[in-house]
C-alpha cells in the first residue's frame, strides 16, 4: 500500500483517516480515538498530510514535521 496523502478530519473523541493514492484513490482508512493519534503518526513514513483547520490541527501539524 502506497499512501502518498493522508487526509485526516479531527474529530472529539474519534478520528477519521484517509489514505490516497499517486491518482487520488483511497487506498486505506482508519477510524481510531483521539489520544492514539499522534502514536500512530509516528509510525508512519514520511508524507503529505491534510486536516481541518483548528486548535488541535496545529498540535498535530507541528508533531508532523518533526
Amino acid at each position: 500500500m502506497d499512501i502518498k496523502v493522508l487526509g485526516i478530519d479531527l474529530g472529539k473523541i474519534v478520528c477519521s483517516l484517509a489514505g490516497l493514492d499517486d491518482a487520488g484513490a483511497i487506498v486505506f482508512r482508519k477510524r481510531l480515538l483521539r489520544h492514539r493519534r499522534l502514536a500512530f503518526l509516528d509510525r508512519l513514513s514520511p508524507r503529505v498530510v491534510a486536516m481541518e483547520t483548528c486548535c488541535d490541527a496545529h498540535h498535530i501539524g507541528r508533531f508532523c514535521l518533526q
